[in-house]
């Protein structure tokens, strides 16, 4: 990133004080909620924002619309410097993992801590596969061989080196006992990881279970391992093994949830958490989650907290001998 890029992103912030408090003491918008979603239209972020706002408004949860602008650029960092420089309780964003990764590789001056947690909703999860005739049968059998030689085996996945399909294989990798600095990662942002296995190109895609599963079904490539804590449910999915059940102890979850600007008071918060619990609990999303794949994962703006600055912490570590992270 430029300097003048870095410049033009890492702004003070002015906050906002629009809307209202009423008798009750509860926050009320005074317009229409704008949810950011950190990239273009298509995949994770989008999808989880737009059905959410789909759900609040079907279920009739919220007096205001909630109107998904996608706002791409940096791996998210463009739409969060948008809402922290805006800083105003109307301006909302979905994330997910990467919110760590790109503060932490240096790629964004803003990073969880600098945003209010609103909920977590949803889990997901990634799986490692390969070509259905590969030599390996488990994910031991696969670290077994990278044990010996870690660079007799390439992976790919669509993030950059030091972001989520990168990291999520390392984690596993390093908890197997692999020198992880020696992991040969090619990054394809163009779609083609799956045919490159396929093809024979590359060994192991590191991706999301529900991509994975689909070329699994379809008896292309077998699935050696998923990064979840235990099973999931679903007839096919529920065949899939986790690492840990093949002895090694790593798991690593694909949160998608909600962020605030800095600054939110009590009232503002409440306001949103009200929604999105209401939203998680409705059976509107949970036919949705059910048609994604995802698992319901909800915390509060308290619990999610937590959970941030847990995973921040394994992910410093591991960023830091990879000599990714940029102070």
């Amino acid at each position: 990133m430029s300097m003048g890029v870095a410049l033009l992103i890492s702004g003070c912030s002015m906050p906002v004080q629009s809307g209202s408090v009423n008798a009750e003491g509860e926050w009320e918008p005074d317009r229409s909620i704008e949810f950011i979603a950190p990239a273009a239209a298509g995949g994770g972020w989008d999808t989880t924002a737009r059905m959410l706002a789909k759900t609040i408004d079907e279920e009739k949860i919220a007096d205001h619309s909630f109107g998904v602008v996608n706002k791409p650029g940096g791996g998210g960092a463009v739409a969060w410097a948008y809402i922290h420089k805006r800083n105003d309780p109307h301006n909302i964003f979905i994330a997910s993992p990467p919110l760590h990764f790109v503060a932490l590789a240096g790629q964004s001056p803003y990073g969880y801590e600098d945003f209010t947690p609103i909920a977590n909703l949803i889990a997901d999860y990634g799986a490692f596969a390969v070509r259905a005739d590969a030599k390996w049968d488990t994910l031991e059998e696969l670290f077994a061989d990278m044990r010996e030689d870690p660079s007799q085996v390439t992976t790919i996945g669509v993030s950059s080196p030091g972001s989520m399909d990168h990291m999520q294989f390392v984690l596993f990798a390093d908890a197997a006992g692999v020198d992880i600095t020696k992991i040969r990662y090619v990054s394809d942002q163009e779609g083609g990881a799956m045919t490159s296995v396929l093809n024979g190109s590359v060994d192991v895609v590191s991706t999301g279970v529900s991509e994975a599963a689909e070329q699994a079904r379809a008896g292309k490539m077998k699935i050696l391992g998923i990064t979840a804590p235990e099973r999931l449910e679903g007839e096919f999915l529920s065949t899939l093994p986790t690492g840990k059940e093949q002895g090694i102890d790593a798991e690593f979850v694909v949160w998608r949830g909600i962020f605030g600007p800095p600054d939110m008071t009590n009232e503002q918060l409440a306001y949103y958490e009200s929604i999105f619990k209401q939203a998680s609990e409705s059976e509107s999303f949970a036919e949705v989650r059910e048609a994604y794949g995802w698992d319901e994962m909800y915390m509060d703006s308290e619990s999610f907290g937590a959970f941030l600055e847990e995973q921040a912490e394994d992910l410093e570590a591991v960023l830091d001998e990879l000599g990714f992270r940029r102070d």
